[in-house]
C-alpha cells in the first residue's frame, strides 16, 4: 500500500510548501485538483516538483474531455522531466457541476466519454514520438514532425489512472488499458455510492481476469482517516489493502468549506500516512 494526500485548493506556493511537508512526513504522493477555472494545476505541480525530490505528484483528476490533449501531452512531458519521473496522471469524465456548462464545455456523458477515449489515444501517441497523426470522430491531427519534445522519463509511459464506474464493464475496461483504476461505484438506478472493501475485492478479481498486460496495476481508494489516532488510521488502511487496493489517497475535499481548512490539511499531512505493520 502506498499513501497519497490531496491538496484541495489554494495558492501554488502553499501547495509547494505542503508537498515538502508531506515528503518529510513520509507520504508517497501529493495530488492537486484541476478546476475548470481556478489555480492552474500544472503551474502548481511545477512548484511542487521544485520543492520535493521523492514524492510522486499528479492531478486528482484531469477531465480530459474539456482539455486539448496535445497541450496536456506537452504539460505532462515537461512535468515528468522536471520531477525526474515522478508524475502520475489521473483522468476521467469530470464533474459537470464544477463549471462545465458555464464555460461551454461538453456535458453529455456519451460525448465526454468519446472525447476521453480519443484524448487518451492522442496523448499516449504523442508521448511515443513523431511523426504522429490521428483521425477520430472529434479530433483530427495531421501528421506532426516538428520540434518534438523528448519522450517522458517514465517508460513505457507516464502512469495513467482512469476513473471508472463499477461494475460497468465498458468503463472499467477503459481503465484496464492503462495503469490504474479510480473506482466510482454505480448502483442499478444510476446513483453512485461510496466503495466498500467488498467492491474493491470484486474489482481486483475482474482486473486479474480481464487484463492481459502483466505490468503492475493500481486500484486507488480515497477517503479520510483519523490522523490523531494512528492505530485506528492504520487499521482502516489495512482493511483496504487486504481487499486489494494499492493506493490510499487521503482526501479532505471539504476542508476549504471552513476558514481554517488549509491549516487542518497541513495538520493531517504532518501526522503522516495511515501505515500499518
Amino acid at each position: 500500500m502506498k499513501y497519497g494526500i490531496v491538496f484541495p485548493g489554494g495558492p501554488a506556493r502553499a501547495a509547494a510548501e505542503f508537498a515538502a511537508e508531506a515528503e518529510a512526513a513520509g507520504w508517497d504522493g501529493f495530488f492537486v485538483s484541476e478546476p475548470v477555472w481556478g489555480i492552474d494545476a500544472w503551474v502548481t505541480l511545477a512548484a511542487v516538483a521544485m520543492r520535493t525530490e521523492r514524492i510522486r505528484l499528479g492531478t486528482m483528476l484531469s477531465p480530459l474531455s474539456r482539455m486539448r490533449p496535445w497541450k496536456l501531452a506537452g504539460e505532462t512531458v515537461a512535468l515528468d522531466h522536471l520531477s525526474n519521473g515522478r508524475l502520475i496522471l489521473s483522468v476521467g469524465l469530470g464533474a459537470t457541476g464544477t463549471g462545465f456548462g458555464a464555460f461551454g464545455e461538453a456535458v453529455d456523458r456519451k460525448t465526454r466519454a468519446e472525447l476521453l477515449d480519443e484524448g487518451l489515444d492522442i496523448l499516449t501517441g504523442l508521448w511515443r514520438g513523431q511523426p504522429f497523426r490521428y483521425d477520430g470522430k472529434h479530433y483530427h491531427v495531421r501528421e506532426t514532425a516538428f520540434f518534438p519534445p523528448p519522450p517522458p522519463v517514465q517508460q513505457p509511459r507516464i502512469p495513467i489512472w482512469v476513473a471508472a464506474g463499477w461494475p460497468r464493464a465498458k468503463s472499467v475496461r477503459r481503465a484496464l488499458r492503462y495503469d490504474g483504476l479510480l473506482p466510482i461505484v454505480i448502483e442499478e438506478g444510476g446513483q453512485w455510492r461510496t466503495s466498500t472493501p467488498a467492491d474493491i475485492t470484486a474489482m481486483k478479481t475482474f482486473v486479474e481476469a480481464n487484463r492481459a498486460d502483466a505490468a503492475p496495476f493500481d486500484i486507488v481508494i480515497e477517503g479520510t482517516t483519523p490522523g490523531e489516532h494512528p492505530q485506528r488510521a492504520g487499521a482502516a488502511a489495512r482493511t483496504w489493502a487486504d481487499a486489494g487496493a494499492t493506493w490510499w489517497i487521503e482526501s479532505m475535499w471539504s476542508a476549504l468549506d471552513h476558514p481554517d481548512g488549509l491549516r487542518s490539511v497541513l495538520q493531517r499531512i504532518r501526522q503522516g500516512p495511515p501505515r500499518f505493520e
